[in-house]
């Protein structure tokens, strides 16, 4: 009888699959260790790997009954210097470089190769350039506005080959579904991937462009706008509106913006994605120094306990599991820190009201009232019939102390919500009438020790159950 993957923490754990994890075995045991959602990076390797990858968690859902997510990351406009000679030259401040956007091995003297075509273009004297995370800085001097740029090195260091650049002063034209976005999407809209999360978002714009692609295609994958770039943070509450979750791209958005305001910033994405239903993820370094140590940080203890605490669906790791030496260690340690802050910490109970913009006032209230009544009938779980997952969304963002346990008939729905915070999906599709309905979900769960005999649970769903429309009933009941 195979092992059942299940852990109860209600705040999830995101993983991304590299050359460390992407093993069957190991996807095994890190799902078993409290993975959630596995992330694939299409800023590395291959489309062919990628797929082997899904196959596997496909296989291990089905193996064990399990709704294991997975969330299709693409590249975005990634700005680099090309490659440099003898994979690496020293600068120091004052000197003076040229970049160009001809492509060309890197030197001192004969200039830099810049990945970005239009870099001439778009910048403008005294805007700075920050490279390999703001390691170096730049300023702009002048730029012939067509294929160089001249520039003056504030603070040096090694500037090595296919480094990360970062232009926080600068409106970049480029869009944000490049030609390998493209390609990667559309390897994507034909695997049952569940979330796909977009890069560089600026504007509410990129998020309809890229949901119109998804719709075409007619699948039914949701969009993360990941947030790391400050035109982003200028169109924060349309951003979150247009996108069915956000991430908090701390990487690119950390050196973007000034790194003291980071941590407000933070907490104000989560907020305004919470209140608006919007799952929310905080990703990049939560765990880094366990890339290569058995255990973390006391900084990074505290990082992943406040991001807990401040109200987050998600915290994600990245080269802790993709590269790193102890992907299991990780996310069993990460796991602990999640379960104690959710024991003991004030996270419950979100006094958001129904968003006021929402188009289905009705279903949110009730989903609303479902949180409410059971704070105050000390209730053990809300229970859930779901087909397009949005009451499982609404009871999460209300935050419960009890468990949340949803039923669907559609396995894709389950595996998306299992990304979404205090989500325990169940697969069901005997829906009939709803007293029924209700009586036998309660039956199962009380089977498996969900709930037990005396406990007080809410039920929620729409009549007539068959209709299957929004949520427009809330019944309490005690477990016979």
């Amino acid at each position: 009888m195979p092992q059942e993957i299940s852990t109860f923490q209600k705040t999830k754990i995101v993983a991304t699959v590299g050359p460390a994890s992407e093993s069957y075995e190991m996807l095994l045991s890190l799902a078993q260790a409290g993975v959630d959602v596995f992330r694939l990076n299409f800023s590395h390797g291959t489309q062919e790997q990628h797929a082997k990858v899904i196959d596997r968690i496909t296989y291990i859902n089905n193996k064990y009954k399990s709704h294991l997510g997975i969330l299709g990351d693409l590249q975005g406009p990634k700005l680099r210097v090309g490659k440099i000679e003898n994979e690496g030259i020293e600068i120091a401040e004052g000197d003076v470089l040229t970049f160009t956007n001809t492509e060309q091995l890197g030197t001192k003297e004969g200039g830099i190769y810049m990945s970005y075509e239009s870099f001439a273009q778009d910048v403008t004297p005294g805007e700075i350039v920050l490279i390999d995370d703001g390691k170096l800085q730049l300023k702009v001097l002048e730029t012939d506005g067509e294929s160089t740029v001249k520039l003056e090195v504030l603070y040096g260091g090694i500037l090595k080959s296919n480094k990360g650049v970062n232009l926080p002063q600068t409106n970049i034209s480029l869009p944000s579904l490049t030609e390998k976005d493209r390609r990667d999407l559309d390897f994507m809209l034909k695997q049952p991937i569940n979330w796909i999360a977009l890069s560089f978002v600026r504007s509410a714009q990129d998020i309809i462009e890229i949901k119109q692609i998804i719709k075409a295609a007619d699948h039914r994958a949701k969009v993360i706008a990941k947030i790391e770039k400050p035109e982003a943070l200028q169109d924060l509450d349309a951003i979150i509106e247009a996108s069915d979750a956000i991430m908090v791209a701390r990487g690119d958005l950390g050196v973007e913006v000034p790194m003291e305001q980071l941590p407000l910033v933070q907490k104000e994405i989560v907020r305004k994605s919470r209140e608006m239903a919007r799952p929310v993820i905080v990703a990049t370094q939560l765990m880094d120094s366990m890339i290569e140590n058995p255990s973390p940080t006391r900084a990074e203890i505290t990082d992943v306990a406040n991001a807990v605490l401040d109200g987050t669906d998600a915290v994600m790791l990245s080269g802790e599991t993709s590269v790193g030496r102890h992907p299991v260690l990780v996310v069993e340690a990460m796991q602990r820190i999640v379960a104690e802050v959710e024991a003991k910490g004030d996270i419950y109970y979100a006094n958001n009201d129904v968003h006021p913009g929402s188009p289905t006032p009705i279903s949110d209230s009730v989903c609303r009232l479902a949180v409410q009544a059971a704070q105050r009938t000390d209730a053990q779980a809300i229970i859930g019939m779901t087909k397009s997952g949005y009451t499982g969304f609404l009871v999460s963002s209300f935050r419960p102390k009890c468990r949340v346990y949803i039923f669907s008939d559609q396995p894709n729905i389950l595996a998306t919500l299992n990304l979404v915070w205090g989500i325990r999906g169940f697969y069901y599709d005997k829906f009939s009438s709803t007293d029924d309905t209700i009586s036998d979900v309660q039956d199962y769960l009380k089977e498996r020790n969900f709930v037990s005999t005396g406990d007080v649970v809410i039920n929620t769903g729409s009549m007539p159950l068959r209709a299957r429309k929004r949520t427009n009933m809330l019944k309490i009941d005690t477990i016979d």
